[in-house]
């Protein structure tokens, strides 16, 4: 599915000719429609550490520059030494502040503005930062980004989330009841994200 086909999809059930294209269009609903699916978008790869969204990166020396599609490390063991040891994370520059440079055999990490510090700082080098990135959108020629830009985009999570996820914000827009769509969204949304960690 297709940003043009998921908007399509809405058409049909909101009652508008559907579209023959979308994105640059200057129909006033086509242009809320793109816009409603990008604050969806963002929002559904938010709430979940979807598997297609999920990256790693080698690293060689601290600090690291984090990379540019960074969103979030992944839960439960973000970094890992290349020796397979998990790295800590430490939450707040004070507690950064005590443990660096001090000598332990637990070796910890700090996010700070976009770098990723290590204690020591010999754990840095070949550890493995496995994080969620924020680009959601795949294009028609394979590259990712954060940004719908073309009707043949496609999300990196299942399709059908976008669709409701643009119906139940047009119908809120139009001030019509959206109460049960949105709940039909936020069950689906639950029941893929199981389905994607291979629990549902």
């Amino acid at each position: 599915m297709t940003l043009l086909s998921a908007i399509n999809e809405v058409c049909d059930v909101v009652s508008l000719d559907r579209f023959q294209s979308v994105y640059g269009n200057n129909d006033p609903n086509a242009q809320t429609m793109v816009a409603l699916a990008q604050e969806a978008g963002d929002e559904i790869s938010r709430r979940g550490d979807w598997s297609k969204m999920l990256k790693t990166q080698t690293v060689s020396s601290s600090p690291h520059n984090l990379p540019d599609d960074f969103q979030r490390m992944t839960p439960g063991g973000a970094i890992r030494t290349s020796a397979g040891v998990f790295l800590r994370p430490v939450t707040n520059s004070s507690q950064w502040a005590v443990i660096v440079g001090v000598p332990s055999t637990q070796p910890y990490f700090f996010v700070k503005t976009a770098q990723v510090l290590f204690s020591p700082a010999s754990s840095a080098v070949a550890a493995i930062i496995e994080y969620v990135s924020k680009n959601w959108v795949l294009t028609g020629s394979s590259d990712e980004r954060a940004t719908l830009l073309a009707d043949d985009d496609t999300p990196l999570f299942p399709e059908r989330l976008l669709t409701k996820g643009v119906l139940w914000r047009w119908k809120r827009q139009k001030g019509l009841p959206f109460d049960d769509v949105l709940a039909e969204f936020e069950a689906d949304l639950a029941h893929e994200l199981n389905a994607d960690r291979g629990v549902a």
